[in-house]
């Protein structure tokens, strides 16, 4: 765990955890998120202390008084349900289905909400990123390698923006292997709206994050942040074109800080799309003049994808329905039944059985569904989704 977090590693009940999701729909920057958080008491304690206009972090009177005014509109419960009715799972910190490769990220999103499968993570993810004015054949690039990089296996990792980050998305939905798109929004606001239908088809095929609940719209202080998360997400960041200055340069200083590699495409040094990748290039980031250059960096060499099996035993028929009606949110046995329409005796015996399995664990009378095997696998090492 990072060393500056305020208390010890998550320990809240799911309970709690509603009042993580109502304290995020406050609109708090992440770090002022995770104070609120983990101060003492709880999420809980923090929501009651907010609605009283006397948070437990430091910020001005009228951020605090502007929470105070959001928290008198916001029901947590009701929120709770509103992200399961609309599909969007919720993930906390150092929750079974928090992505393992953000659990110690120094700025580690307190709370994540998606929409897809997370499975998807599984296997080697490379960041494309790049300038929302981009060239045609920065574009073209963006595309062909987001196509290519999918079809062997990579998942494409990116922001959704204009120009180079929709094309890679947009390449990528053309091959096999799903992408993952980090917004800076709640899943309800589209942004931006030309993106309407790839958004709508990453939904379906692909995996949206998020560390913003329903309600919040694109504000520009949120782009910066979701940055770091696509570079934690990312083995591999790619910047393809960035002008002097912009969001994708923030990626790369973000991934360089989590000690992820980082490769600019250089371009024609008059062209002002150019600027900021061979700048990244005269710095010392590695060189992508072609796709073999971004394989070899991810680990990968002639389309061969680096094997990680889930070694846990496929559930059976039962378990699997119960496995569906979870989503990607935590749950009680009688919801479960009420979801499944099983009875209470047969959901609890398949929950056993996946808890066993590992699909599934148990605590404060929740069930939660665990993203992928963490058990060693056959080289020794835990697997890691």
């Amino acid at each position: 765990m990072p060393a500056d977090r305020v208390c010890e590693p998550w320990l809240l009940h799911p309970g709690d955890a509603r009042f993580a999701v109502a304290l995020a729909a406050l609109d708090p920057f992440p770090r002022q998120l995770q104070q609120l958080v983990f101060a003492p008491g709880g999420a809980e304690a923090a929501w009651h202390a907010v609605r009283r206009g006397r948070p437990p972090c430091t910020v001005p009177a009228e951020v605090a008084a502007t929470w105070r005014r959001r928290a008198d509109r916001l029901d947590p419960d009701l929120l709770w349900h509103r992200h399961h009715e609309s599909g969007i799972g919720v993930a906390v910190l150092d929750s079974p289905s928090y992505p393992p490769e953000l659990v110690d990220d120094r700025e580690a999103p307190v709370v994540l909400f998606h929409q897809g499968d997370p499975e998807v993570r599984r296997g080697p993810r490379v960041a494309i990123v790049g300038t929302r004015r981009a060239s045609t054949y920065g574009l073209e690039l963006a595309e062909s390698w987001g196509e290519a990089l999918s079809t062997l296996g990579v998942a494409v990792v990116s922001g959704l923006a204009l120009g180079i980050d929709a094309a890679a998305h947009r390449g990528a939905l053309r091959g096999p292997t799903p992408p993952i798109a980090v917004v800076g929004s709640g899943l309800d606001h589209v942004y931006p709206r030309r993106n309407h239908a790839l958004w709508s088809e990453l939904s379906r095929r692909g995996l949206l994050l998020t560390e913003h609940p329903l309600g919040i719209p694109p504000v520009a202080a949120h782009f910066p942040a979701r940055n770091r998360i696509i570079a934690g997400l990312a083995d591999v960041v790619v910047v393809i074109e960035s002008h002097a200055a912009g969001g994708s340069l923030l990626t790369a200083d973000a991934a360089d800080a989590r000690h992820r590699t980082v490769l600019a495409v250089p371009g024609p040094v008059h062209s002002p799309a150019s600027a900021g990748t061979n700048a990244l290039v005269r710095d010392g980031a590695g060189i992508a003049t072609d796709l073999d250059d971004v394989l070899a960096a991810v680990g990968l060499s002639g389309g061969m994808r680096r094997g990680r099996r889930d070694l846990r035993p496929r559930p059976d028929a039962t378990g699997a329905l119960v496995l569906e009606a979870f989503g990607w949110s935590p749950a009680r046995l009688d919801q479960l039944a009420a979801r499944t329409g099983l009875a209470l005796l047969v959901v609890a015996v398949a929950l056993e059985r996946l808890t066993t399995a590992g699909w599934v664990v148990a605590g404060h009378g929740w069930y939660e569904r665990v993203a992928a095997d963490r058990r060693p696998g056959p080289g020794g090492s835990a697997l890691r989704a």
